[in-house]
Order: structure tokens, then sequence, then C-alpha cells
């Protein structure tokens, strides 16, 4: 490794702060050497973009450069997700109580989002409809280039899962993957993962311990009425005046049964009922999402959702049911793991780079990892959107936006991290 001054030994980085406090950073030389290499990977995955189990080009990118640099690879996990498994060669390291090898895994994702970029540089989407619009791309070629680096410099004991995850975007990928047998085949004792972060001044860390992503639930709510003709409503019962009533009655959740000190929300995004100006119509549907960050929370405002969607209807003479479905559990980092992340983050890019993230109401499938394994998931700032070249569209660069593009001056930085992350991990428990 090498410490660089303003940024890159090019002496230039785009999106850093201005008063330099980005100005000395320890990245490693192999990855920089790496960079325009890794880059042109990042923008041709950006260029094809697959939807969520549909990454199969994706895929075959991913495992024919792990072959390339010297890694054992397994395809077709969860669907489409990819192993690249990596052993140090100084040997397995030695095992613990429970006879495990010291093991870690690294993961990043890889599926694209069902958006239309109007972005119009040169590595634009070519698909229709469908853009890198999170980043993934990004986070597949920035462990790309860790494991090319640790693959030409295997000197660690231990082993090293390098993790490409389909489906992230709605399809909670990770836990197919791990119902595929992610971590009894590939036993890891830790597991890592990272996001880019628009609005994070790029190559800032965000780091944070405990409920970090929330929990991401959908619910339909149908009320079955009696229609009428509208000039008639004493002949009705009226699904619509139910609807919003329940509306109301469902904020009362919020506000009158939980605990204040543990945060949640619940928005009713959607209803629908009838399409004439003069009929009652017989059937109304409330549609919307629910997000908590922890699991009795979840449970507490499901409960009271079915009461009230079943018990409220009645009153009126009509009935209500619910469907509820729980996408994905909230992301919990784990304090040890958090606190050896923060330390890596801060011996790369200075402790005042390194922050204290806000935990969010946005939801992440790494949370199902986190639940069978200990790890943590830190954010990687992505800067404001100068990065950009030009041809970019007038919106801002935020995720799942269609002017969205990843920073490939973040490559050497998340890389780095990966690998001292990896090495420093492996060598504690050697």
């Amino acid at each position: 490794m090498r410490v660089l001054h303003n940024g890159f030994s090019r002496g230039h980085f785009p999106g850093a702060c201005p008063d330099g406090k980005l100005g000395r950073m320890k990245l490693v030389d192999s990855i920089l050497s790496s960079q325009a290499e890794i880059t042109a990977i990042r923008r041709d995955i950006h260029a094809h973009p697959e939807l969520r189990y549909e990454e199969h080009r994706t895929a075959n990118i991913v495992a024919e450069n792990l072959r390339r640099f010297g890694l054992e690879v397994h395809e077709g996990i969860g669907k489409t997700g990819v192993v690249g498994v990596l052993h140090g060669a100084l040997g397995r390291g030695q095992a613990n109580a429970a006879g495990e090898f010291p093991a870690l895994g690294l993961r990043a994702d890889m599926d694209a989002l069902p958006m239309q970029e109007i972005n119009e540089f040169a590595h634009r989407s070519t698909q229709a409809g469908k853009m890198h619009a999170c980043g993934h791309d990004g986070h597949t070629a920035m462990l790309l280039a860790a494991a090319k680096h640790m693959g030409q410099y295997r000197q660690f004991a231990g082993t090293v899962y390098f993790i490409f995850q389909p489906a992230e975007e709605g399809g909670a990928g990770a836990k197919a993957m791990i119902e595929d047998g992610l971590f009894t085949r590939f036993p890891m004792q830790e597991v890592f993962g990272m996001h880019n972060w628009p609005g994070y001044k790029a190559g800032e860390f965000g780091v944070c311990s405990g409920p970090t992503m929330a929990s991401s639930s959908e619910f339909e709510i149908t009320i079955q009425g009696k229609g009428s003709h509208a000039a008639m409503p004493h002949e009705s019962a009226d699904p619509v005046i139910v609807a919003t009533h329940l509306v109301q009655a469902l904020q009362s959740i919020i506000s009158r049964n939980k605990k204040p000190i543990d945060t949640a929300v619940l928005s009713v995004t959607q209803i629908h009922a009838g399409d004439a100006y003069n009929v009652v119509p017989d059937q109304a549907v409330i549609r919307g999402t629910v997000r908590t960050f922890t699991m009795p929370t979840l449970d507490l405002v499901e409960k009271r959702m079915r009461e009230l969607s079943e018990q409220l209807p009645l009153a009126f003479g009509a009935t209500g049911t619910l469907r509820f479905h729980r996408n994905y559990p909230p992301l919990l980092n784990h304090p040890e793991p958090t606190e050896f992340c923060r330390q890596v983050a801060i011996d790369i890019v200075g402790e005042a780079n390194v922050r204290a993230f806000e935990p969010t109401m946005g939801s992440e499938d790494f949370a199902f990892m986190l639940l069978d394994k200990p790890g943590n998931y830190i954010m990687l700032g992505n800067g404001e959107g100068g990065h950009r070249e030009h041809g970019h569209g007038l919106g801002p660069c935020q995720l799942h936006n269609p002017s969205y593009d990843f920073n490939d001056e973040l490559i050497p930085i998340g890389a780095s991290y990966w690998v001292q992350l990896a090495e420093k991990w492996l060598r504690a428990r050697a």
C-alpha cells in the first residue's frame, strides 16, 4: 500500500470535498493499477443491466473474471448468484473451539432496476426500461477489484468468500442464496456488505451499529360493502366511507399503540374504489407499506392492522380482510463487527471522514444474511453527482433516479476497504 496525496497519484479526485479532508488515503497499489480495467467492466455491466434473477450475463462476467483471478468459482447459487472462493497461501489457519477455520464473506449485489435511464453518456443503458440506478454495477466492480488483488497476493491464512448476489431489488436474493446453502456450503463466521451513498462526499464512510435500515412490508386491505345508486346511498354499505375511516384509524397504531421510542412508518399509498360518478361501489381496496426497525414493533403493527381491518368495517355493515406481506426484515448491524469495520475505514480515509450513519427507513435484503451471521453493512459516499460525464440527465444523482451513475473513482477506495477488512479480520484470527 501507499499513502496518496490529493486522493490519487494522478493528483485529482473528482467529488472529493474541497477542504482537503480526503487528501490522504491508504489505497492498495495493485488496485490503483487495475482501476481502468475494472472501470471498463463496471461500465459494461451498466450498459447491459439485468433485472432480478435475470443476471445471467452479469453472472458470467463475474465468474469469468474470478477464474481469471485464480479463484474457485461456484455458479447458480440462489438461481443466478456466484461465489468465489479464495484460500490463503499461508494455509487454512487455526480452528476455533467449534472446529471452524477462519473464513469471512464479502457481498456485492448485481441486479438493476426496472427504470428508464435518461443519461446520454457512452455507457448508458442499452436495455429499454432497465437501469443500474442503485450502483450495484459499482458494488460488483469493487468486489471484483478486491478479488483480483487478493487472488494475486494471498499472504494470509484462512478463506475469503466473494459473494455476488442476485435480486436485491425486491427479489430477496440474499434469502434465496441462504436457502440454496450459502452458509452451509461456504462456512463463514462473519459476513460484510457495502453500499454507495449519494450525498456523502466521495470517499467518506458511514457506519452505524444496531438498527440501520428498516423492515419492508406491503399490505392490501379489501373492504367488501354493498353498492347502490349514488342518489340512494341509504341502500348501500358504502366501502368508500369505510376506507376513509380505516385510513385514519390505521394511523392511530403509530400514534397510540406502539411505544413513542419505537420507530415505525405506516403509509397508505393507494385507495381504489368505483369507476362511475353516480354509483356507490361495492368494494374498495387500500394499499401501502409498513417500515420498522424491530421485529416486535412489526408484529404489533401487523396485529393491530388486522384487528382494525376486520372489526372496523363491521360497524358500517361491511367486511374487511388484510393481506400483509413481509418483504425484508430490519437490517441490524452487530456491534463488534461494526466497530471493527469502523477502524478499517478510519485506517483508509482518516477519522474525520468516517461518519455516524443515520438509520434510514429504506430496506436492504442483506438483512437476511445478518440474521444468520454476525457482520456489518457500511456506506461509502458517492458524492453529489459531479463525477458524471457530459450527457447526464437533469435530475440529481440520487439512488433510484433516472439520472444516477456510480462514481468510478470509488472503485480503488471500496476495493481497498474490502482487502484491508479481509486481511485484518483473518490476521486477528490467525
